[in-house]
């Protein structure tokens, strides 16, 4: 290389020369995305959502996830492996806080609805393809997730953007709560007891914690309340494809949650498939590696066309 030609272009002499081709497509981040403002009395709650958009004109599929935290927190920004690994094939990824405990049914249902309305409404500013709307979650998001697809009741449209549906094409539910009345079925007695105490989460979502002249109740209190504000509740009707995985080590959610709602919408004629996860505990490692990931993203390809 001359020196002139150096200088000309800016290299030294010396200086190796790297060709990249373009194959990656950059993915942006937009964060601190209002969807929805729940007024109360005295204060007004704002819920955000993270969205990860593949910087590419043509409208995407999107897949909205929801986080798990136990009924108590839903932090939005986690499970990123899985976010971007889903944005790098070309999804729009949009990551939903919803209102969790001391909350009570169906505000957490509500807001999964409405976050699901709002990207509907917003779909061209976000390069989103309307039509084709997943849903995601681990733990109490897996319970969001199945929620999201199997739950049609008007009673959870309210809010903004009611002109758009909240439907979903397709469910993935990593670890998810399908029934609350048997979160911990088949699990040691001290954790079974757990679920019958007034002040576990699942019965402070449905009952509310015990103040002035209400003493608290399980979740077992009222049955037919309790089934309602669970998937299990919504098995009737046409059903989008739902993907259910759960670990055989699990020790908070029972599988028993993903192969009961596998069994009954098997019998209802409903789109569902089910893996066992070998060894896998709740949350830990097994489910930020590679395989989970690429099975995520498969079976999303399968079911939400690029």
């Amino acid at each position: 290389m001359s020196k002139q030609y150096s200088q000309l272009f800016g290299y030294t002499d010396g200086a190796q020369v790297l060709q990249i081709p373009v194959q990656e497509t950059p993915i942006d981040v937009i964060n601190q995305v209002c969807y929805s403002q729940v007024r109360e009395q005295r204060s007004m709650t704002q819920l955000c959502m993270t969205i990860l958009v593949p910087r590419t004109s043509v409208p995407k599929p999107a897949i909205v996830y929801y986080p798990g935290g136990g009924f108590t927190k839903s932090e939005r920004d986690k499970f990123i492996e899985m976010r971007f690994a889903l944005a790098k094939a070309g999804y729009v990824v949009a990551a939903a806080e919803y209102r969790v405990v001391p909350n009570q049914f169906p505000a957490p249902i509500i807001d999964g609805k409405a976050a699901i309305r709002y990207l509907r409404q917003h779909a061209e500013e976000f390069t989103i393809n309307p039509q084709q709307i997943g849903v995601l979650g681990d733990s109490a998001g897996g319970y969001m997730a199945q929620m999201m697809t199997l739950a049609q009741d008007k009673e959870f449209e309210q809010g903004d953007h009611l002109n758009q549906s909240s439907t979903v094409q397709a469910g993935v539910s990593i670890y998810g709560i399908s029934n609350l009345l048997n979160i911990g079925a088949g699990l040691n007695e001290k954790l079974q007891q757990v679920h019958q105490s007034p002040a576990v989460t699942e019965a402070l979502l449905v009952n509310g914690a015990a103040f002035n002249t209400f003493a608290g109740a399980s979740i077992q209190s009222d049955q037919t309340k309790a089934l309602h504000a669970s998937p299990m509740g919504h098995l009737q009707g046409e059903k989008p494809p739902l993907l259910l995985m759960h670990g055989s080590a699990d020790q908070l959610v029972s599988p028993i949650q993903s192969q009961q709602l596998y069994e009954q919408l098997k019998a209802h004629q409903a789109p569902v498939e089910y893996i066992v996860v070998e060894k896998a505990a709740h949350g830990d490692d097994i489910w930020y590696q590679k395989p989970i990931i690429d099975t995520v993203c498969q079976w999303f390809r399968q079911h939400l066309a690029i």
